[in-house]
């Protein structure tokens, strides 16, 4: 019962601190109402009319803090969560600037609006590590112990331990080398189990074990299970099953998702053309060479068609005909590519892919032909992202890495296409703006993994085929 209490202690917790964050930033907001904005408005409010702009507000504040996922204490880092509760804040009071100007009938004034916001994003750093550290002090890093069966769980360790602040490994086993009777000892000991790539059998019986005796389970996913997840539950019978379709997006899903791709990418061309501007002159100016980088990538129903970036790296980047990953520090990016790949600049010309309808504004990022067939020799299942037609972000792309797996890259786009609605490409558009703060996410591949690129789908083929 430890895991039920501590559970119940940290769901408490977080309760706690999100009313904390809403009635502080929404206090910040109820000050600027009163004194600068509903004076300013055509017909200004009296007595309950300021509680229902109050509850507007409250309501927007909350809708961001659940998109960019700023109430979820202790599950983000502390940099990770100030940046998360910045953005959704910053959304809110823009929306409700909006808003105002609206009432106003003229556009309301700046001044109270950045006062707000400059006050917001103090509350905000200061309270997001002083949160931070009460809930490490109160709820230290679980005592994980992990088991794996052919491969060893190198990679996931290290990603374990750069979240120390949520997880202590203490201890890695291979379930050939422990009896039954070990295992149960050693969770019961530690009460946090990983399991990492075991065959289903033996997966089952963890599970079930672990369960039944409240352990915290964390296991790695397999393509059944992101497949599972996004089934329907069907109740015709008394048999509960579940239907796990492959069809992609309805004819009506399509004509939604097309017209904001058409909408979004006109807008975004027109306010952006100055900077593309400037960035496709500095190119030229730099070194003479082109200024846009054309490659040909696999979308929807293996289609191929060829997208266009700003260039970033130096001229014939890969003349010998060899596909070479992009690496940390790699030479062959110019100092004005560097900038333009850290805020995602270079991929402003896409928006004439996404008007074409080559590409989409939300979708698996389209693969290089190259990738695609080497992948796909190595992983079956590697050619189910092309459900959809590719996209500028995704699943991958917000919550992997540049340097992510193809394997895992898989697993997060099947995540988008089993679970995908309309609202799913809004949330993503907007967590959008919280990756091009986050530096991990343009991470190149490091020498280390360039070498180790092709045994690891190699590994990663052989797992998925024993998975069942």
């Amino acid at each position: 019962m430890k895991n039920s209490k501590q559970n119940q202690n940290k769901r408490f917790f977080s309760f706690i601190a999100s009313a904390y964050m809403i009635a502080v930033i929404s206090a910040v907001f109820f000050y600027e109402w009163i004194t600068y904005y509903n004076l300013d408005i055509v017909l200004p409010y009296h007595y309950k009319g300021h509680w229902v702009i109050m509850g507007v507000y409250i309501a927007e504040l909350m809708i961001f803090f659940s998109v960019y996922g700023g109430l979820k204490f202790g599950y983000l880092k502390a940099s990770s969560s100030m940046l998360s509760h910045l953005l959704a804040v910053f959304c809110t009071n823009m929306l409700m600037f909006l808003q105002i100007s609206m009432l106003s009938a003229k556009i309301a004034q700046i001044e109270p609006f950045i006062n707000m916001n400059l006050a917001d994003f103090a509350i905000i750093i200061v309270s997001a590590f002083a949160i931070e550290a009460l809930h490490s002090k109160l709820f230290p890093p679980h005592d994980v112990f992990i088991v794996y069966d052919e491969y060893k769980p190198n990679a996931m360790m290290t990603k374990l331990r750069y979240r120390d602040d949520k997880f202590n490994i203490e201890l890695v086993k291979n379930v050939n080398e422990i009896s039954w009777e070990e295992f149960k000892e050693h969770a019961n000991k530690y009460g946090t189990v990983l399991i990492y790539d075991i065959h289903s059998e033996l997966r089952n019986k963890i599970l079930k074990y672990c369960y039944a005796q409240d352990i915290r389970i964390y296991a790695t996913t397999k393509i059944s299970d992101i497949l599972l997840k996004g089934a329907d539950d069907i109740h015709i019978f008394d048999t509960p099953i579940l239907l796990i379709r492959n069809s992609g997006l309805t004819l009506w899903e399509r004509i939604i998702k097309r017209l904001m791709d058409i909408t979004f990418s006109i807008i975004v061309l027109i306010i952006f053309s100055p900077v593309m501007l400037i960035t496709a002159i500095a190119i030229k100016a730099y070194d003479g060479g082109p200024v846009l980088f054309r490659q040909e990538r696999y979308t929807i129903g293996g289609r191929i068609f060829r997208i266009h970036k700003f260039r970033s790296m130096i001229v014939d980047a890969e003349s010998d005909g060899r596909v070479i990953p992009t690496s940390d520090k790699d030479p062959r990016i110019t100092p004005i590519g560097d900038f333009i790949r850290k805020t995602r600049i270079d991929e402003l010309p896409q928006m004439i892919d996404i008007l074409k309808g080559d590409m989409s504004l939300v979708g698996p990022r389209p693969e290089r032909v190259e990738h695609v067939e080497k992948y796909t020799e190595a992983i079956s299942e590697f050619d189910l992202r092309l459900k959809v037609k590719g996209g500028l972000t995704g699943y991958a792309q917000i919550y992997g890495k540049y340097n992510t797996t193809a394997y895992d890259k898989i697993k997060l786009d099947l995540m988008y296409i089993q679970n995908y609605s309309i609202l799913l490409d809004i949330k993503m558009l907007f967590l959008t703006l919280k990756v091009v703060f986050m530096k991990e996410s343009t991470e190149g591949f490091s020498e280390e993994q360039k070498i180790k690129i092709n045994a690891d789908m190699k590994q990663n083929s052989m797992n998925n085929n024993i998975e069942e």
